[in-house]
């Protein structure tokens, strides 16, 4: 399974923006920035993204691709596919405390889409579908209290207390999404 290993809070100074969204990745500061060029603003947004999301950069171009080829505004697409993948999802909803717990989540089988074990992190949740918890996987303590503890307050998600479940109920539009990045940089920068 590929995924980012690298200092987190390095890139997070670099990028200027806490990305992994941790209470520590900016104490240090923010990496002083010089005069940055087009191509320099637009790979940094590229970065920003793939950092949000945790993919890598051989699976973000299928997604940049494949959201340039849809009908629509390209840049939307691309987020609202990457805020669709069952990682994220999991994350969003209050499962796990960070997006690398709720990839572990899923890769060790801890969650079911629609009563059925899926263990992708790259899955594409689709609307109505509901992402709940391995029935033993309930009773584990660190699961129970970050569901229980965490509110979500995105227009798109459902959140059920009592079975531990919730529900992606539409299709997350860009200024609802919770991340700061320019997505019209990023399809400049696929598109020379």
């Amino acid at each position: 399974m590929a995924r980012p290993m690298g200092p987190r809070f390095k890139v997070a100074r670099s990028l200027g923006v806490n990305v992994f969204d941790h209470p520590k990745a900016l104490n240090r500061g923010v990496k002083p920035q010089k005069k940055i060029s087009e191509y320099g603003k637009q790979l940094r947004e590229k970065q920003k993204l793939k950092a949000y999301y945790g993919v890598l950069e051989k699976q973000f171009k299928i997604y940049v691709e494949a959201a340039m080829h849809s009908k629509g505004n390209s840049g939307e697409k691309l987020v609202q596919r990457l805020e669709q993948r069952l990682d994220n999802m999991t994350y969003r909803l209050g499962f796990a405390s960070t997006l690398r717990q709720a990839r572990q989540m899923v890769v060790h089988g801890h969650i079911l889409v629609n009563e059925k074990k899926v263990d992708r992190p790259s899955y594409k949740v689709e609307v109505e579908d509901t992402i709940s918890l391995k029935e033993k996987s309930k009773s584990i303590a660190i699961f129970k209290d970050s569901f229980t503890s965490t509110t979500t307050n995105l227009p798109y998600l459902e959140k059920n207390l009592n079975d531990f479940s919730g529900k992606l109920i539409a299709e997350p539009k860009r200024d609802q999404v919770p991340i700061e990045v320019t997505d019209s940089y990023i399809i400049e920068f696929y598109s020379k």
